[in-house]
């Protein structure tokens, strides 16, 4: 698998190997749909406001678009591709605006419009490698991660960078927890793990916290402050927890 997403109760899954789409439900932990990807797969995201599944598929810049039916069957179908030349590197989704967010490879973030599937907006990132993204939709901030080191923060309306932090070198995949306001930036190259605050006064610069992250280049948040980093050189996960208070510096 490399990439999950939940929606309407059911899991979405990509393989990268059967090029498959896979519907799970977490009831009985089992596959109940598939649908044939055209591409290898990268990031998976449900999309509530228009009851699709959208999949980025770097390899033919484009990200691959299925409707999910109402009712009935839960299998995904086919309906359209979205190119991005450039891209697309990592997928959010932003149901409040009617928007997704994805990155070309180097200085550009776009913003595509949910309905028509057309490029809305192209905003400069100031990311030499633009690699992760996350999202804080109700205080309007877009977060890029910049595979040189570093974190960047825009405007979710206008796209104007907000403000940047210094992380360690290597960074991919990113995470956010809403709840503290802090972001997590794992650093493949650095071996470290930075843990950036203080976003609540529309601020993109915070103070820095660094975990010991070896060779590590994902992460994921859980609502109970906890940061699940992967370690790929051992197989295993890592579970770090962010014990510092919401908004605290």
């Amino acid at each position: 698998m490399t990439s999950a997403d939940e929606g309407r109760g059911l899991l979405f899954a990509t393989d990268r190997d059967a090029k498959q789409l896979i519907v799970v439900d977490p009831k009985t932990k089992s596959a109940i749909a598939t649908a044939p990807l055209a591409s290898g797969p990268d990031y998976v995201r449900y999309v509530s406001a228009t009851n699709e599944v959208w999949v980025t598929e770097p390899g033919a810049a484009r990200i691959e678009v299925f409707s999910s039916p109402d009712s009935g069957a839960p299998k995904p179908v086919h309906v359209d591709f979205i190119s991005i030349a450039g891209g697309p590197e990592s997928l959010v989704i932003d149901n409040k605006r009617g928007r997704a967010y994805t990155h070309l490879w180097t200085y550009t973030t776009i913003a595509i419009d949910l309905k028509t599937r057309k490029i809305a907006a192209r905003w400069k990132n100031g990311c030499r490698g633009s690699r992760g993204i996350a999202m804080d939709d109700a205080r309007g901030f877009l977060f890029v991660g910049c595979d040189e080191g570093k974190l960047n923060v825009l405007d979710l309306n206008t796209g104007a960078q907000l403000g940047s932090a210094s992380s360690g070198s290597g960074v991919d995949i990113i995470a956010y927890n809403s709840h503290l306001a802090h972001a997590y930036l794992p650093g493949e190259e650095s071996a470290t793990m930075a843990i950036v605050r203080n976003f609540q006064q529309r601020r993109g610069d915070g103070s820095r916290d660094r975990q010991d992250s070896r060779g590590a280049h994902c992460a994921a948040a859980d609502d109970r402050d906890q940061v699940y980093v992967c370690d790929p050189a051992k197989g295993r996960v890592l579970i770090v927890k962010d014990a510092a208070t919401a908004g605290g510096s």
